[in-house]
């Protein structure tokens, strides 16, 4: 055959009721077939059928070979051998790819059909066994030996115990199939009924139950009668059980949904008594129960309208439905949260003054933002809550300043974390048709605080992402925004939620990341680092006295004097806030405790000789180890997230062709800066003594160390410029001075941000000079008092001043050079 599908399955015998199919005895007998079979038959290979002695079966025969073999057979006896092969893929089958075990069958009628193949009718007659093949080409032709079942002639009152009772097991299990399901024609135990022989019994069932092609093999190739009826009376016992646990499943399956209607009814029946009786049932205390909580949460009317809908439609409700419990939920969350319960502000200026300071050192501009706000709130009684924003370098105590102003007014204190959050159901809420749907965040915050005038506190704003999910920040809109926030809409509660009277604090490591839109609905306050004499009084003040305690000393096991502190500070800790100096003083402190633990009880004093054994070499240089002069390399301040910092500019020529290289990671703004300083050195090359085409002649590399880290920003033009024209010109740029602004091709020096941190790196650093733009003067009220008393300060409006402050003059470094170095 030359497809898969050529037989026709539908008349097969496989799976089908069809009347074609039902094994009845014909007018072959079996005298017949042992006088007309003869010993050697052509060969036709089947796919996914085997045919069995007395089986009436429909065939599409297609394969060039098998319609030979076909013609062969109708030109001689009309019979053939048709085996089963092993892998019914196969186009061609090999003899290992054919069981040895078929049948022989007669064929009835033959029709030709339009696309070259035939479709045979064929009656089995006998099973056999090939004992060799003659012929190959061009179709299989075999040798066969017939297997004979041996069937007694004797009536039914002569047939052994035995037998006669699997014929009658058998025939039972067929009825009792028939019971369970219509898999079998009704017609087959008709037939199974007249048949006395066993072995005809078991080829009459195997061949309509519907077995797999290797279980029906099996039974082919059994050749005692009554072993090949106990073959099928197992497999009847495996289908019966499948049957019987398939209709067990489809009546549970009835009788649960039969057994919830019932339920529902007598639950109405009950309903009925109790009212006749005058008793409630648990529903009903828990919806009166529900609506004394509604009309105690003093809700807006139209929210408590919402509520009492939905409370009505509780109450018509199986309780144990699904709809039921949604809103049960639903319904606990409106009851629960603070619709009209508030804190009541301390209005104390003095008090809350004295609150922060003792909570915070320093920070002045945002306590007395908070001062301002109460004083306000005084006298007008009623306002909108702020909506501050405190942007500054890591460890300044931003997120604890939150609570301390919480304590300050008498709120209570609320905090999210807003860092990583891409989903905007996470601000605004699920929607109730979803699984497991819940509130938003700001609505969860506020039933856990009971009160709907908190200090709410988001920090990371800066650190918010969006995905397919939504934008959070585009949901925050709306919360932050004054004119709205007043009818926020949770998805969850889906009633319009006062959000004005809190007082929304952000928080954030710089404001570039923040949307404009976001931004443009806070009031900003920046936090700058701590000078080396705050930290050493926050350090005084706070972090010793609680690093003892956590690690169980005290004053009388340990001294630190300011000058440990302040050794800490610049040898060992370089950042605007405050967390790596805890830790230093942390391990300080648990090097201590350990010397306790082991007995040793004396006062263990801390002092600037000793320091580096209990926190390991100076990680960062001192003010006298910075080096000296040198040419090329210039002195710039950065400002990152983290504060400010000390950035080096490196300049190196060689011999070229006019190349520039940029090298350090630099973003694109930092290599235009470094172009634009090029152009500068260019147009001001007779007033530098270059000539003019020194450029064509060597190669110019510019580099900021720390390659690893990116760099961008227009406040290292004139550093960059400046250490070209210390290349170009060969005069040394002065150790201690260090520079920031952007410069332009005419040479103006444009202004800068983040001055402050800058400075207090530069101080840190040893820097005694410090050039800033003319346009930043104003700036130096912000810087501390006692920085601007040891940094001097030079504002420039152009590259030429910088030059004239921050280059070395060229006869004092050649007079520097016939000087004889000074021994350490």
């Amino acid at each position: 055959m030359a497809k898969k599908n050529e037989k026709d399955k539908d008349s097969s015998g496989k799976n089908k009721n069809n009347s074609d199919n039902i094994i009845t005895t014909t007018n072959i007998t079996e005298s017949q077939v042992q006088l007309t079979i003869p010993s050697e038959l052509p060969v036709i290979p089947v796919r996914d059928l085997v045919v069995f002695p007395y089986m009436i079966v429909p065939l599409f025969v297609g394969r060039d070979s098998s319609v030979e073999a076909v013609n062969s057979a109708l030109a001689a006896d009309r019979m053939m051998f048709l085996v089963t092969q092993r892998d019914p893929e196969l186009e061609i089958p090999d003899e290992s790819q054919l069981y040895s075990t078929g049948t022989v069958v007669m064929v009835i009628r033959m029709v030709k059909l339009d696309d070259g193949r035939i479709k045979i009718l064929v009656q089995g007659l006998s099973r056999g066994t090939i004992e060799e093949f003659t012929q190959k080409e061009p179709f299989y032709k075999v040798k066969i030996h017939l297997i004979k079942d041996a069937e007694p002639v004797a009536g039914d009152n002569e047939r052994p115990i035995g037998s006669e009772a699997l014929l009658r097991n058998v025939k039972g299990q067929i009825k009792k199939i028939l019971s369970l399901d219509k898999m079998l024609s009704p017609e087959i135990s008709v037939v199974a009924e007249g048949i006395s022989a066993p072995g005809k019994l078991a080829d009459l069932i195997a061949a309509n139950l519907g077995l797999k092609v290797d279980e029906s093999q099996q039974v082919l190739e059994l050749v005692d009668p009554e072993e090949r009826l106990k073959k099928v009376s197992s497999l009847l016992d495996k289908e019966i059980e499948l049957l019987s646990m398939q209709q067990k499943i489809h009546s549970a399956t009835h009788e649960e949904i039969g057994k919830t209607q019932k339920e529902y009814y007598l639950r109405e029946q009950l309903k009925a008594i109790q009212k006749e009786l005058g008793e409630s049932d648990n529903k009903g205390v828990e919806i009166e129960e529900f609506r004394a909580n509604i009309k105690k949460a003093k809700m807006p009317s139209e929210v408590e309208a919402e509520a009492l809908k939905q409370l009505d439609r509780f109450s018509k409700m199986h309780p144990e439905s699904a709809e039921a419990t949604t809103i049960r939920t639903y319904l606990e969350w409106m009851t629960e949260l603070p619709w009209s319960k508030s804190t009541k502000d301390k209005l104390d200026i003095k008090n809350a003054a004295k609150i922060l300071d003792e909570d915070h050192y320093g920070l002045e501009k945002i306590k007395a933002r908070i001062l301002e706000y109460l004083g306000v709130r005084k006298l007008k009684g009623k306002m909108k809550g702020p909506i501050l924003c405190f942007v500054g370098p890591p460890g300044v105590g931003k997120t604890s300043l939150g609570k301390s102003i919480a304590r300050s007014i008498g709120r209570k204190f609320l905090r999210i974390s807003l860092g990583g959050m891409r989903d905007e159901a996470e601000i605004r809420g699920h929607r109730r048709t979803y699984i497991g749907a819940m509130p938003g965040r700001i609505i969860q915050g506020l039933k856990q605080v009971k009160a709907n005038n908190p200090v709410f506190m988001m920090d990371e704003i800066d650190k918010i992402g969006t995905d397919f999910r939504g934008d959070p920040s585009s949901a925050l809109l709306e919360v932050l925004d004054p004119e709205q926030n007043f009818s926020f809409s949770d998805h969850y509660i889906g009633a319009p939620f006062d959000l004005s009277n809190i007082m929304f604090i952000m928080t954030a490591n710089t404001n570039e990341t923040i949307p404009h839109a976001l931004r443009d609905r806070m009031e900003i306050i920046y936090l700058s680092g701590y000078t080396v004499e705050e930290k050493m009084m926050i350090a005084r003040r706070y972090l010793l006295g609680r690093q003892m305690e956590q690690n169980g000393i005290s004053e009388k096991y340990i001294t630190m004097s300011d000058g440990v502190l302040k050794r800490t500070i610049l040898d060992y800790t370089r950042e605007a806030g405050l967390r790596n100096m805890e830790r230093q003083i942390a391990s300080v402190c648990r090097k201590v405790a350990k010397k306790v633990a082991e007995g040793d009880k004396t006062l263990h004093h801390i002092t600037t000789g000793n320091l580096h054994k209990y926190l390991g070499t100076p990680i960062f240089l001192p003010e006298g180890e910075l080096g000296s002069h040198r040419i090329g390399v210039a002195t710039g301040l950065a400002w990152t997230s983290f504060g400010g910092e000390i950035m080096y500019i490196e300049v190196q020529t060689m011999k070229g062709g006019g190349h520039l290289t940029l090298t350090g990671q630099l973003g694109d703004v930092m290599k235009e800066s470094g172009r634009a300083a090029i152009s500068y050195a260019r147009s001001q090359a007779a007033k530098l003594g270059l000539k003019p085409d020194f450029y064509q002649k060597m190669d110019i590399h510019i580099h900021v160390p720390a390659g690893a880290i990116p760099k961008d920003g227009p406040s290292a033009g004139i550093t960059m410029a400046a250490a070209l024209i210390s290349r170009l010109t060969g005069r040394e740029l002065k150790k201690d001075v260090a520079m920031t602004g952007e410069i332009t091709l005419t040479g103006r020096v444009l202004p800068i941000g983040g001055l402050k941190e800058k400075s207090l790196a530069a101080r840190a650093a040893g820097i005694k000079t410090i050039i800033i733009p003319e346009a930043n003067r104003k700036d130096l009220d912000d810087i501390p008092q006692n920085v601007r008393k040891e940094i001097t300060f030079v504002p420039v409006s152009t590259m030429d001043e910088v030059v004239e402050k921050a280059l070395r003059p060229e006869k004092k470094r050649r007079a520097k050079t016939t000087n004889k170095p000074k021994k350490k």
